[in-house]
């Protein structure tokens, strides 16, 4: 119950909070949230791929709400996986528009209830299964919108989940930088550059 009240009240927080628009490196952002987790459940053994230097221009506080339900949940959906696998990047479309993304090999979900993953205490998995709310993602959804992007997901049952959401001034952002090509490599898709930033245990 307490946990509960914790996150009603996070999700009256962030709909309020005056937004504080910075640079804020997604990167570091996700980086510092898998640390977290691995010092909460040290026994985990998860491949962790981070893209480098992702950067975004919003409220650091708000969008470490959203890194860490997104990451949470990967890391929770994956958890009975034994070679679990996570990855955080940048999905770039062929007209130059570019989301970002969450991705993980875990439990999924079947895609014809994919609408109402984002409803509040809306629940596509036993809680005896996998514990929690049914928050996080309703609080994810508003911090993106408040930003005036989107977020949606894509999965299948035992095939793993990818979240992916938008920033509208990403795109002029990452003009501005370019991460250096020694730094990264490649994995499967969605085509971008990645570069290993935390290792499995």
């Amino acid at each position: 119950m307490a946990l509960l009240i914790d996150d009603l009240l996070t999700l009256a927080r962030i709909s309020r909070a005056e937004i504080q628009r910075q640079d804020v490196d997604l990167s570091a952002l996700v980086a510092s949230t898998v640390a977290d987790l691995r010092r909460n459940d040290p026994d985990r053994k998860v491949e962790v791929i981070v893209a480098p230097d992702l950067h975004v221009p919003g409220d650091p506080r708000l969008l470490r709400t959203v890194i860490e339900n997104l990451l949470g949940n990967a890391w929770k959906f994956t958890s009975k996986r034994e070679n679990a696998r996570i990855e955080f990047g940048r999905f770039k479309d062929q007209d130059g528009s570019s989301a970002f993304f969450v991705r993980d090999n875990g439990a999924g979900f079947d895609p014809e209830y994919a609408s109402r993953l984002f409803g509040i205490f809306q629940r596509l998995h036993a809680a005896t299964e996998f514990p929690g709310t049914g928050i996080g993602l309703a609080s994810a959804l508003r911090v993106i919108q408040r930003h005036g992007g989107r977020i949606w997901a894509e999965g299948a049952v035992q095939q793993g989940a990818t979240f992916y959401f938008t920033m509208p001034e990403a795109n002029l952002a990452a003009e501005k930088r370019a991460a250096p090509a020694s730094a990264a490599k490649s994995v499967a898709a969605p085509p971008s550059e990645f570069a290993e930033v935390t290792q499995s245990n």
